[in-house]
């Protein structure tokens, strides 16, 4: 799959305000691989057990069509995989006949349908088909489309969770509105009984005992009834009160879960750029400015640094440098175990600093391009041997990195590990330098 086609993607997914739109930018994804392929979003009625509606992009639009057809037409081992929620399923038996039941035309060489779950909370939302032409040789469209699935099965979680929050909101307001208008329809009813009795002339010239006794137990009646009322009235505040607090924590919850979405969108796409730049990039000094650029952006740095293990031994060399004081150059020295990026290298472990005067006793942080306290300095090993030293600093609007940031920058510098090892970079790199 084109890099582009990926990041365009994981933008519009992201971006999409419902699943229609998301709908379209899968579609087009899949256009650009194998236009003879289409796609399907089969709706699934849990409650029912049926297919219900077929969503089919179609350039810019989504067709939409009824199908009121049973989960059970599907074969056992097709439904068994699509409940399981797992990669694509190819419909072997029938293929034809299960195409057209799925809304596809036919193709003359009887084409393939792969089908697979997606799932919302651990149930089963909808079905995923895709119909493409039968090859002989070459990659599956389902393969290549593999990256482009996942993350259309995060958008679709997203949406069909907001979508869930927002008929809940529905459902709480009629309900609201309905317990209010019966209350205040009985306390209507009630005040107005209680003005009649009220109303009763008092000077009768003759009053039945047994009368008597019957309006006041009609009146202890109508007042026992409007106590009741009120006291509906104040469980029904009650109830509201508790589901607004825990539509509140919904709200935070779903917050925190769209917010976590967006990470690991981030992150595929920053890991599927990283190896782009290892399979594209033959150059050592582009490969190694491209790879600390990728880091330092995704973690705002203004200033970062990666150094690379040197030949001679204890002692690593500047690789790549961005932000840095004039007088520092690429491929100066350092002794392993002396100043902050020496001590990290020496003792393996990651060096996170929050606080600007806890910052200001580092002497490699003492220099005038020094605007923040907050400084990460990751070490790089790869398979127990140590690789480099990864140094970002000053972040944009004077952020504070968190351990968050640490866990972050321990995934891209496994990449740039990974990559540095492979091609042989420190080496290399040397002696790119070395030639200047």
């Amino acid at each position: 799959m084109p890099p582009r086609s990926l990041a365009s993607l994981a933008h519009a997914l992201a971006a999409a305000p419902d699943l229609e739109n998301a709908l379209i930018a899968l579609g087009e994804c899949l256009a650009e691989l194998d236009r003879g392929a289409s796609l399907a979003l089969i709706q699934y009625d849990a409650r029912r057990d049926m297919l219900r509606e077929r969503l089919t992009p179609v350039g810019a639009t989504v067709v939409r069509s009824r199908m009121e057809t049973t989960f059970d037409h599907l074969p056992e081992p097709v439904r068994n995989h699509i409940l399981a929620a797992g990669p694509f399923f190819d419909v072997t038996d029938r293929s034809a006949d299960y195409a057209r039941l799925c809304g596809f035309s036919t193709m003359l060489d009887g084409g393939v349908l792969s089908v697979r779950g997606m799932k919302v909370e651990g149930l089963l939302g909808a079905v995923l088909a895709l119909y493409e032409p039968r090859k002989i040789f070459g990659t599956r469209t389902t393969e290549r489309m593999a990256p482009a699935i996942a993350l259309f099965d995060l958008a679709y979680g997203r949406l069909a969770e907001r979508d869930a929050r927002e008929e809940a909101v529905r459902t709480l307001e009629d309900v609201t509105q309905r317990v209010h208008g019966e209350y205040v329809r009985k306390l209507g009813a009630l005040e107005a009984e209680l003005r009649e009795v009220r109303n009763t002339p008092r000077e009768v010239p003759v009053i039945n005992p047994a009368e008597l006794v019957a309006v006041q137990a009609e009146a202890a009646r109508a007042i026992e009834e409007a106590r009741r009322a009120a006291r509906k009235a104040e469980l029904a505040d009650q109830q509201l009160t508790s589901a607004v607090s825990q539509l509140e924590q919904a709200h935070i919850e779903l917050h925190r879960r769209s917010e976590a979405l967006r990470q690991r969108t981030r992150t595929l796409y920053l890991v599927d750029r990283a190896l782009t730049l290892d399979a594209e990039t033959t150059d050592a000094q582009r490969l190694v400015d491209a790879l600390l650029a990728l880091v330092g952006d995704d973690m705002q740095a203004q200033r970062c640094s990666l150094m690379l293990r040197a030949p001679e031994p204890d002692y690593l060399y500047l690789a790549a440098a961005r932000g840095i004081a004039p007088n520092v150059v690429e491929g100066m020295r350092i002794r392993i175990g002396e100043g902050v990026a020496g001590r990290v290298a020496a003792a393996r472990e990651p060096l996170l600093v929050q606080d600007v005067r806890e910052a200001a006793q580092h002497p490699l942080l003492r220099d005038q391009y020094f605007t923040t306290g907050s400084f990460i300095s990751f070490p790089l090993v790869y398979h127990g041997e140590l690789v480099g030293v990864l140094n970002l600093t000053n972040r944009v609007q004077r952020g504070v990195y968190t351990d968050e940031d640490v866990e972050r920058v321990r995934l891209l510098g496994l990449v740039i590990s990974l990559i540095a090892s492979r091609n042989g970079l420190p080496e290399r790199l040397l002696e790119t330098l070395n030639d200047r």
